[in-house]
């Protein structure tokens, strides 16, 4: 089996295409070990009688997700770079229908339609908001991003079976995110589910405008806009190697 591994934002998938659907769990832990590979999901695509293809993915844990916004980003670079789709697609997920373009190495993802779970809230000191952006994820913005409490991110994720976002906005209205994911149950390198929430979040409170540059943990550049009651998310996506 040939398996191709790119990154999104400092996001790493193992990527492959397949025409069985089977659970590929024992799998995504063995290609996704972080230790030998660094890597944080598998993604499998499989037939789809519609669309260009459906996704199943999961986390290096074996776990499986709904969504991830990295994650589709790398998914639709691999399928456009290998002839299983054209640079605009159309693909499935546990989340619903998402929608790519690809132009060069940058790929730009039109988001599902977010929803609210829990309304603003205090705990712990900490003003949150749950909503599901493909995924749940809590959201806390505060003034200083050093101040991510892994302790505080651990009591939520669990609690709220959701991933934790801590999110600031810097001098120039750029929004600077931290995310405590699923899965991966340490702070990851990026989020685009958790970047979308803290952008809707922080965009709500008027802090920033309706296209803001978002810069996760690591310090890529990434683009968030707001335009007809629609969340587009774009940004670089590199291929790394294959292996077998």
């Amino acid at each position: 089996m040939k398996y191709y591994k790119y990154d999104a934002s400092g996001n790493t998938f193992v990527i492959f295409a397949s025409n069985e659907r089977k659970d590929y769990s024992k799998l995504a832990i063995e290609l996704c070990d972080k230790e030998r590979f660094d890597t944080d999901g598998l993604i499998v695509l499989i037939p789809h009688e519609t669309l260009d293809f459906e996704w199943l993915f999961y986390n290096n844990d074996g776990s499986t997700a709904a969504m991830c916004g990295n994650g589709t980003r790398a998914v639709a670079l691999f399928a456009y770079e290998r002839g299983l789709a054209t640079e605009k697609m159309r693909f499935l997920t546990g989340a619903g229908e998402i929608s790519c373009v690809v132009s060069g190495d940058i790929v730009e993802t039109q988001m599902t339609e977010p929803f609210e779970i829990k309304a603003p809230f205090s705990e712990d000191g900490y003003n949150c908001w749950i909503v599901d952006t493909g995924v749940p994820h809590v959201v806390i913005l505060t003034g200083d991003i050093d101040s991510f409490d892994e302790e505080v991110c651990r009591k939520f994720r669990q609690k709220y079976n959701a991933n934790v976002n801590f999110a600031s906005v810097d001098d120039n209205q750029n929004l600077l995110v931290r995310t405590f994911e699923r899965g991966v149950e340490a702070e990851t390198q990026a989020c685009g589910t958790g970047m979308v929430a803290s952008f809707l979040r922080a965009l709500d409170l008027g802090l920033i405008d309706s296209v803001c540059k978002v810069y996760p943990t690591s310090k890529e550049e990434l683009t968030i806009r707001y335009e007809n009651e629609t969340i587009y998310f774009s940004g670089q996506v590199k291929f790394i190697y294959s292996g077998e």
